[in-house]
């Protein structure tokens, strides 16, 4: 297999974009078709490349003549209603396109960052999954689709999505908000860009560039008698402890926040500034989550693993599981086949790991314990870590060893 770098340099380039509209349009529509989550337009010293991100990994498209820069960026501007002369800062907004292949809007969200050489743009396709129809499509295991259902029966209280980059955070909050019936509740969303649109939710965007921040918004949103809360992101101490006090006075806040385990979320608050008497009251569910390769159904085939991951496999799983079941396990691995395009996997699922704040979690919260001490602690309340519901899915035949131990 050629590797990035030898395509590109095989690919030939395009002198001229005879029609910057048909080919924007075009773009669009290709990305689509291949179901690509983003799109890179990327100007170098000597051209201007093109990829996407398609299943999570990157596909090159095209490679421009530089002379071509300016129209394609400039139309890339129109469209997203941003300022055409502005090149030294970074803009941001959205283009609806028609997709007439379904007959339906998708919202494109746009970022162009001023580089070396021109502006890059990048895009993110803001195409719903119509397959997840609910909370338990979320790739759940049993034991952690409980918990999640229980906790969202509570009437107040946070419950916070914490997510690293490309996780998908933002729907599985989606889908926790549409959990509740918006013509039973006031529900009120702040975010960053609005992405989806959800009927009867009272969305709204922020603009830090007139002091509409998440802090002013959330001070104004209390007083219009809210039953749900949606905050995109907890990003500083004022937003937390703002999203803190509203879960005391009987609301149920959502949000997310950039962090890599579900104790970790407390360790950030904590480090944030809450106050820890007020978080140990406040809080109730912490969900983390990834995205790992899904493996191929079609040309899946049993796998030999090695005694030294095997180790790894059993020290995970030994305490969850019964032994003999863990020792008999079978494992599989990707074959190409023309089903998944012969890119070995084509889908990508979640795996989870979901902190329920229960009295022992309370007392770590309040003497301030670390991270680590927190989660040997949940582990022995039967928390399932990333790794353990990785591993299970494994063995599930649902995704490869490989890709769980990538989360160590």
């Amino acid at each position: 297999m050629l590797d990035n770098r030898e395509i590109l340099e095989k690919t030939e380039m395009k002198r001229t974009v005879w029609d910057v509209v048909d080919y924007v349009n075009w773009l669009f529509s290709k990305a689509l078709d291949r179901n690509a989550s983003d799109i890179h337009i990327e100007p170098t010293e000597h051209f201007l490349l093109v990829r996407f991100r398609q299943d999570w990994d990157f596909v090159i498209v095209d490679k421009i003549d530089k002379d071509n820069i300016s129209p394609i960026i400039t139309r890339l501007k129109v469209l997203s209603r941003v300022k055409i002369d502005e090149n030294k800062k970074p803009q941001d907004w959205k283009i609806i396109y028609n997709y007439e292949k379904e007959w339906k809007n998708i919202d494109i969200r746009v970022s162009t960052l001023p580089t070396s050489y021109w502006e890059k743009v990048v895009m993110r396709i803001l195409k719903p999954d119509a397959t997840l129809t609910s909370i338990d499509k979320l790739w759940f295991i049993d034991s952690n689709l409980e918990k999640v259902r229980e906790a969202l029966k509570s009437s107040y209280w946070i419950i916070l999505v914490a997510w690293p980059t490309w996780s998908w955070k933002s729907t599985t909050l989606f889908w926790v908000l549409k959990n509740y019936n918006p013509l039973e509740y006031n529900i009120s969303t702040l975010e960053d860009p609005v992405e989806y649109q959800i009927d009867y939710v009272n969305q709204s965007q922020v603009r830090p560039d007139i002091w509409f921040t998440f802090a002013t918004w959330l001070r104004s949103l209390v007083r219009q008698d809210p039953d749900i809360i949606m905050v995109w992101e907890i990003r500083d101490k004022e937003t937390a402890t703002l999203s803190v006090e509203a879960a005391l006075t009987w609301h149920l806040v959502l949000s997310t926040i950039h962090t890599n385990s579900a104790t970790a979320t407390v360790q950030r608050l904590i480090n944030m500034g809450v106050e820890t008497f007020l978080l140990s009251s406040a809080m109730r569910m912490v969900i983390s989550q990834r995205l790992v390769k899904k493996i191929c159904t079609h040309c899946k085939k049993e796998k030999v693993v090695p005694e030294h991951i095997l180790k790894i496999v059993k020290e995970q799983l030994y305490p969850i599981m019964d032994k003999s079941e863990v020792d008999s396990l079978v494992f599989y691995e990707w074959e190409w086949c023309e089903k998944c395009n012969n890119t070995w996997y084509k889908w990508r699922m979640w795996v989870h790991e979901v902190l329920i704040m229960e009295p022992y979690m309370e007392e770590m919260i309040i003497r301030e314990a670390s991270a680590n001490e927190m989660t040997e602690e949940a582990k022995k309340h039967w928390m399932i870590t990333i790794l353990q519901d990785a591993l299970i899915k494994s063995a599930l035949w649902e995704t490869t060893i490989e890709e769980s131990l990538k989360l160590i």
